[in-house]
C-alpha cells in the first residue's frame, strides 16, 4: 500500500528585534515589516503599509550616532520643504517634545512638498519633489547619545500610522 505525506509549510512574520536608541531599546509593532537599510548609516528599516491603493507606504528609518541638538539639526530639516508663498518653515512645522526611559525625544514634523534626497547631506544624491507628504523626525537624546528617527511617507499614511510611531517611541526602555 502505498502512502503519501504531504507537508504543508505555513509562513508566520517573525517579530522584529528590539531597536536599540542609544543605550535604550524598543520593540516596533508587530505590523511594521523589517527590511534591510538602504546604507550604513542607518541600523534598522522599516515598510509601514499604505491601507489605500495608490498612495506608497510609509517608513521608519533610525540613524544612530547622531547630532542630539535640536537647534542645530532642525533647520536643516526644515529646509527640505517647499514652503508655500507668504509662509515661513515656522508656519509649516511642529515641535514637541516628550521622555521616555531616561532620554529626551525632540519631534519636529512637516506636511507638503518634500524635496527628499536619499542621502540629504550629499549634492550628488537626486532630489525628488514630493507632493503631500508627511515627516516626523525625532531626536531620541540621553546623556551621552543621540538617534535620529524619521517616519515619512504620504500624509494619509503617515496619519494612520502616527499613534504606534508615537507609542513605540514612548515605550524606550
Amino acid at each position: 500500500m502505498n502512502q503519501l505525506c504531504v507537508l504543508m509549510l505555513i509562513t508566520v512574520p517573525l517579530a522584529a528585534e528590539p531597536v536599540k536608541l542609544g543605550p535604550l531599546t524598543a520593540e516596533p509593532p508587530k505590523d511594521w515589516i523589517a527590511g534591510k537599510p538602504a546604507n550604513r548609516l542607518r541600523s534598522h528599516q522599516f515598510t509601514l503599509k499604505s491601507a489605500e491603493e495608490g498612495f506608497a507606504d510609509a517608513e521608519v528609518i533610525v540613524y544612530p550616532e547622531s547630532k542630539p541638538d535640536p537647534e542645530k539639526v532642525f533647520p536643516a530639516w526644515k529646509s527640505q520643504f517647499v514652503v508655500p508663498e507668504g509662509k515661513t518653515t515656522d508656519d509649516i512645522s511642529k515641535i514637541s517634545k516628550f521622555d521616555a526611559g531616561g532620554a529626551t525625544v525632540h519631534l519636529l514634523e512637516l506636511r507638503g512638498t518634500w524635496k527628499y534626497r536619499e542621502r540629504p547631506n550629499d549634492p550628488k544624491s537626486k532630489e525628488e519633489t514630493r507632493d503631500d507628504h508627511r515627516v516626523v523626525w525625532a531626536i531620541v537624546a540621553t546623556k551621552d547619545e543621540a538617534t535620529h528617527v524619521r517616519l515619512s511617507g504620504p500624509s494619509t499614511v503617515v496619519d494612520t500610522h502616527y499613534a504606534a510611531f508615537e507609542k513605540w517611541l514612548k515605550s524606550m526602555k
